[in-house]
């Protein structure tokens, strides 16, 4: 099996989700004794939260390409960037190493052109919903994003940023995300994409009428696609 690299901590507790879907896809195919190769590179958030300058997100390139390239002299050979909004950076981070970086939002879009779903709607944070370093990843294969509402954009960066990465879901969130869910369908999407790593922590994947697009078990089954061979 090859390692791969995790850069975690964005927040730690979708990093333990990461964790998990990664083990447990290896023991699925391998076996129940079996264990992935990996390496985690836990950043601190709290200098990595609701960014907006060019600084920032500057700074935010230079932590996360410098932790790429500590996982890849870990020997990973292939890395994750474990939080959507951060795939921002991308680009740069990408170019800071030469092992793959896997793109969390090209892993999405793959998957629902392999569904056959072509008009969705993207929840996440506000960078996430509102700029297009994710949203074109989606729209270069074809599939249609429903415009952002700024109502719904409040509602989620508030619940994601004061409640999910603080570890935090009530009930009234998940009543949140299941009415603004239901709207959305009623509005023609044909699925969602749950573009922010934390979401699953209140939305039931399984038990929704419309497709759910898990990206964190997306994403890590990329990976375990990847350990795998």
């Amino acid at each position: 099996m090859r390692k791969i690299g995790l850069i975690g901590g964005l927040s730690w507790y979708s990093t333990k989700t990461y964790y998990d879907h990664i083990q447990h896809g290896v023991q699925a195919r391998v076996g129940k004794q079996a264990s992935a190769p990996m390496v985690i590179e836990s950043l601190d958030s709290s200098d990595l939260t609701r960014l907006s300058s060019a600084d920032d997100w500057n700074r935010a390139a230079a932590e996360l390409s410098a932790a790429a390239q500590r996982l890849e002299t870990a020997g990973a050979t292939a890395i994750l960037i474990g939080a959507n909004s951060m795939h921002k950076v991308y680009d740069k981070v990408a170019a800071a190493v030469s092992v793959p970086v896997l793109h969390i939002a090209e892993c999405v879009a793959e998957r629902m052109v392999q569904k056959g779903v072509k008009r969705a709607a993207l929840l996440g944070t506000r960078n996430v919903m509102m700029e297009s370093f994710y949203r074109q990843k989606l729209i270069a294969r074809d599939i249609e994003l429903l415009p952002p509402s700024p109502q719904r954009v409040e509602t989620l960066d508030r619940i994601i940023y004061d409640e999910l990465m603080l570890g935090k879901a009530t009930r009234q969130s998940e009543r949140e995300l299941k009415s603004i869910i239901t709207v959305l369908e009623q509005e023609g999407a044909k699925g969602i994409v749950l573009g922010c790593t934390e979401l699953e922590m209140i939305v039931d994947v399984d038990a929704n009428v419309l497709p759910i697009f898990d990206c964190t078990a997306i994403h890590a089954e990329a990976a375990v696609d990847w350990i795998m061979g």
